[in-house]
């Protein structure tokens, strides 16, 4: 065989225990899974007190970027992630036009950046996935964006879609399903994708689902309402029949403390109820958007700079600090804002780089004018290109939800920002250490079968997601006593410890703790599709 992990303890993806095995590798794919020492290989790797599972799948990634841009993607493969999901919220670069593209650059900014002597060589769902087959780290799905179909035919208008661009989008959807996305997202606290009302929603999860599909929407709020935000997607799957992925399904900000309970029990409900439903979570208490999603919905109402003559206006900037400050916008999910909890992590202009780290309140008070004005004048400035960490978590929420049935792992990792969250380097290795060793929430077989086979499951991979003959070699290799993820606030790009191995197609990317370079992921394609 090419390669011999040899006495590995395996994890093998499924929650059943662990059992010691030596695992061949030949041609990219598991070739045999047998008794300790009973194989040979060209290279034999001796995994002694090593746990081998398969290669973590990130369920929400926006990587949609960085991954070509940065094809080596060292905060994905370090942590033992060999598979991402991409097209997330609702809002991502494909399918676009020319109008739609350079709209999407400018309010993707603070997520995705805008690299210099980039290449957008593609505007179809079919020739994204191409441009990921010339060369990536890792794996990578796609799930079709509903706020960047809505762009495509209904613009940036708050209104509900004609018939003409009810089927027009439609269509739009049916195509990205067909030429290999996985499914579609939404951003419903996100412009224009919010603007959509539950019958589209229903109508367009209906093209979804009769092509093998499933929905993964970040819902309309995670604040005041949350629970009638997650029981509205919950009406959609049981009308529409397709199946539902509960986007970073969490419980935030103070009117939510303690009320993950809530939440479960509204899912089990649909579960007993035969509805499809899975969900993903971080293990992480702050959250992280672009700064300007915190702004009430009519406020960025046709596009750009439409949003800034609004945000230059004197009377139009004391509305919206009123919304924001007194009742809680849309966009903020109906909370008030707390300026303490609103931290700048990421800005484009070097003017602003002493903003980096601070929460609005503070940086406010520094330059002696109130919250709110801080946070216009930087939106203006920056052309709303900023990001930003929301500290609203609950620890107790995050442990009860990560314990459900259908939970999986998603990062939701930000990749740029002078400070991005550490989610995007550390959310897989910190299952492993703080949620199973240290705390043990989940035990180490369970928690590996919530970030891999569960995850495949729902994304129709049938070869991958277990350690099992025939299925391809995306593999991981860790101490259960030294993994960690070291990233953390200050210092976010740090590569996890105790991840010695990781396997993509059955080529080293991390090689005795040390990157390879090795490109030899690929796209991941609807099982319907054309291709």
């Amino acid at each position: 065989m090419d390669i011999v992990v040899r006495s590995a303890l395996v994890a093998d993806g499924t929650g059943d225990p662990l059992t010691r095995h030596d695992v061949g590798i030949t041609d990219g794919r598991i070739a045999s899974v047998a008794e300790p020492g009973s194989l040979a290989g060209r290279r034999t790797i001796d995994a002694e007190g090593l746990v081998l599972a398969p290669g973590f799948i990130d369920m929400h990634s926006h990587s949609d970027l960085q991954l070509l841009a940065n094809p080596d993607h060292l905060a994905k493969l370090s942590q033992g992630v060999t598979t991402e999901v991409l097209g997330q919220d609702g809002l991502s670069y494909a399918p676009v036009n020319d109008d739609v593209l350079a709209a999407l650059r400018q309010q993707l900014a603070g997520w995705n950046d805008d690299p210099a002597g980039f290449d957008w060589n593609w505007r179809s769902v079919g020739e994204y996935l191409d441009r990921l087959d010339a060369g990536v780290a890792v794996n990578a799905a796609y799930l079709v964006p509903q706020g960047t179909v809505r762009m495509l035919t209904v613009g940036w208008e708050d209104r509900p879609a004609t018939e003409a661009e009810m089927n027009a989008m439609k269509e739009l959807i049916a195509t990205g399903l067909a030429e290999g996305a996985m499914g579609m997202s939404s951003g419903l606290t996100y412009t224009p994708g919010m603007y959509a009302t539950t019958e589209e929603l229903v109508e367009l999860c209906q093209v979804v689902g009769e092509r093998g599909g499933f929905y993964s929407p970040h819902h309309r709020s995670y604040g005041k309402g949350a629970l009638e935000a997650f029981g509205e997607m919950v009406d959609v799957s049981r009308r529409s029949g397709c199946p539902l992925h509960l986007a970073h399904a969490t419980m935030n900000f103070s009117v939510n403390k303690g009320k993950a309970a809530n939440l479960l029990e509204l899912l089990d409900r649909a579960l007993d109820d035969g509805c499809d439903i899975t969900l993903d979570t971080y293990p992480y208490l702050p959250g992280a958007t672009y700064l300007s999603a915190l702004l009430p919905s009519w406020a960025t109402e046709g596009g750009l700079d439409a949003t800034l003559a609004r945000l230059s206006d004197v009377d139009t900037r004391e509305r919206i600090r009123a919304e924001i400050e007194e009742t809680g916008s849309d966009g903020a999910h109906g909370v008030p804002i707390d300026w303490e909890a609103i931290e700048i992590n990421g800005v484009r202009r070097d003017e602003n780089a002493h903003l980096v780290g601070h929460s609005v309140a503070a940086s406010a008070q520094r330059a002696g004018k109130p919250a709110a004005e801080l946070y216009f004048d930087v939106l203006i400035s920056e052309r709303l290109g900023t990001s930003c960490l929301m500290h609203v978590g609950h620890e107790e929420n995050v442990q009860a939800i990560m314990r459900h049935r259908t939970h999986t792992g998603g990062s939701d990792g930000l990749l740029v920002g002078a400070r991005p969250h550490p989610r995007a380097w550390g959310t897989f290795p910190r299952y492993l250490a703080r949620y199973v060793r240290e705390l043990g929430v989940l035990d180490l077989a369970e928690c590996v079968a919530h970030l891999t086979g569960r995850a495949a499951q729902r994304l129709r991979l049938t070869d991958r997601g277990l350690v099992r003959a025939g299925y391809a070699a995306d593999l991981v290799l860790f101490d259960p006593e030294t993994v960690a993820d070291t990233a953390t606030f200050d210092e976010p790009r740090q590569q996890a410890a105790g991840i010695p191995y990781v396997f993509v197609n059955g080529v080293a990317a991390i090689d005795d703790g040390q990157p390879t370079g090795a490109l030899a992921g690929h796209s991941l394609r609807n099982p319907g599709s054309a291709r």
